[in-house]
């Protein structure tokens, strides 16, 4: 019987895998999707993401990002990282650096989903096949979440995700955040000739009708070829437990609240880690308060952000209010940035 099977073969599983390994487990991964797995996300890796990638001895190469920039307008405020430097990569590149890195480890990757599972005094049933825990690090729409029955209504304003790259020289070394009445865009230098654009807005509708609420973005692109949109959604997902006998949930799968801040991929490596640590230490339950720890500097900055600024008033204050305090600002974003 396995230690541990990982449900879910995307970044925050395979660190989780790899997690598993160091701490000596032995551990395999299911993940229906084979090759190399992209999908729409902001591609921006904050300092913490990057140091906890190291730490694993994955090897990622990008764009430096030096720090987070909202701009409103003509009007922008920086905040330069404290803790060195992030990066900006293809979400290909980073999942090609993280499979092979799991290969090297000698962790067996599958692609039968999960389709079954039933919690046992001592073990898991996946399928008919016995393991010690299940940690579930797949995805928005986890199956595994839903199996549990820990799904939980949403109960507010929906948001959805596109994202192309643009064939362009990036013109700054930060993640540009472009606020309009619509949503936000983030542009995300992620090579030496491309950057990619994400938008996020309440509304559905397609990319071009969405980017042109952001006119100084949308005249700097203009004419660049671009890749096809990928799309993603609705956003906010909430789950009733992160812990339901022998399985764990971390990532997008524990819950999602918004991309709004960047720090996505360092939120679900802290929690992969925290939940491997549970398993180790016999006390599956003890995840539950370390999730909620890890959350907590995330939680005060992003979700009060993402429902104050339903208010189109306060919308259209954000930047300025970052200008006005920008020392506030930065020391925010830093909260967010610095390793766990």
């Amino acid at each position: 019987m396995r230690d541990l099977l990982v449900a879910g073969g995307g970044p925050v599983g395979l660190a989780t895998a790899l997690y598993a390994v160091r701490a000596g487990l032995d551990v395999t991964v299911r993940e229906p999707r084979s090759g190399v797995i992209d999908k729409a996300c902001g591609e921006g890796l904050m300092p913490g993401a990057l140091a906890a990638l190291r730490e694993l001895g994955v090897p990622v190469e990008g764009h430096p990002i030096t720090g987070i920039r909202y701009v409103d307008g003509h009007r922008q405020v920086d905040a330069p990282f404290e803790s060195g430097n992030g990066l900006g990569v293809r979400r290909t590149l980073l999942h090609s650096a993280l499979v092979e890195r799991v290969r090297a480890a000698g962790v067996e990757v599958t692609t039968a989903p999960v389709t079954r599972l039933e919690n046992r005094t001592d073990h898991v049933d996946v399928d008919g096949e016995r393991v010690g825990h299940v940690i579930a690090a797949d995805g928005l729409h986890s199956p595994v979440r839903r199996l549990l029955g820990l799904d939980r209504p949403r109960t507010t304003l929906r948001r959805y995700g596109q994202r192309v790259h643009v064939e362009c020289a990036p013109w700054t070394s930060m993640v540009e955040v472009h606020w309009s009445s619509a949503g936000e865009a983030y542009v995300t230098p992620v090579g030496p000739d491309e950057v990619g654009v994400a938008l996020l807005s309440a509304h559905r509708r397609p990319f071009e009708e969405l980017l042109a609420q952001f006119p100084l973005l949308s005249e700097r692109i203009a004419g660049r070829p671009r890749s096809a949109v990928r799309g993603a959604g609705p956003l906010r997902q909430r789950s009733a437990r992160r812990v339901l006998g022998r399985v764990l949930l971390v990532g997008d799968a524990a819950g999602y609240v918004d991309a709004l801040t960047g720090e996505g991929l360092a939120l679900g490596m802290a929690q992969a880690r925290a939940a491997v640590e549970a398993v180790v230490s016999g006390d599956p339950s003890s995840y539950e308060h370390a999730w909620r720890g890890v959350r907590r500097r995330h939680d005060l900055l992003t979700l009060g952000l993402v429902t104050a600024t339903r208010v189109p008033v306060v919308r259209r204050a954000v930047v300025p209010a970052a200008g006005m305090a920008p020392a506030v600002f930065r020391a925010a974003v830093n909260q967010l940035a610095r390793p766990a």
